[in-house]
């Protein structure tokens, strides 16, 4: 059984010295260390190869769990997933220990309040969309390429611009603007 740490800062110039004198000071075998990564990475080489590391029996140490997760979902599923490999969690900071029944329950209220706080924006999000549609409005971005903007794009081009050229002059992009081309020229077809 070994404690396996891991300390992680986002920016090259932040220091790792708090964190891992924490961690070495509760007796690590070993740390893995990500500088210059932000949380909200899915690429951390530290983390990717302490979770490879650790064995049955082993315990992960953080110094708080901002260091692992990158939301309250992420750092759930990646708990659970050391759970399912019988290795432990630590959080020094806020004294979280998944290898004892009381750090176990702890977790699991965690894992609860996250279900719970994602079950509530799904549900203001879905009486959002709802409401707006009941008013008329459709979510998404507006529309670009307006049939006017598009006339005048036609005209432009027909005068000899380029599409790149014509979008810049009725202020929409070329993607959008070869989109409507696209779409009106598809329409035309049908109707024939």
């Amino acid at each position: 059984m070994s404690l396996i740490g891991y300390a992680r800062v986002s920016t090259a110039e932040q220091d790792l010295a708090l964190q891992l004198d924490a961690l070495q000071a509760v007796g690590m075998t070993r740390i893995f260390e990500d500088r210059g990564v932000s949380g909200a990475k899915t690429e951390r080489p530290g983390l990717t190869a302490a979770l490879s590391f650790l064995r049955d029996g082993d315990t992960l140490v953080v110094w708080k769990l901002d260091r692992l997760g990158r939301s309250m979902t992420h750092l759930l599923q990646t708990v659970t997933d050391l759970e399912r490999r019988g290795v432990g969690f630590r959080s020094l900071t806020e004294n979280i220990d998944t290898t004892t029944p009381t750090g176990r329950l702890v977790f699991h209220i965690f894992g609860a309040l996250g279900q719970f706080e994602r079950d509530l924006i799904r549900e203001r999000t879905q009486a959002g969309l709802a409401a707006a549609a009941a008013r008329g409005r459709k979510g998404g971005r507006p529309v670009a390429a307006t049939p006017e903007k598009v006339a005048r794009a036609r005209q432009l081009i027909a005068t000899g611009l380029t599409v790149r050229e014509a979008a810049a002059r009725v202020k929409i992009g070329k993607s959008a603007l070869y989109a409507a081309l696209k779409s009106d020229a598809a329409a035309q077809t049908r109707e024939k």
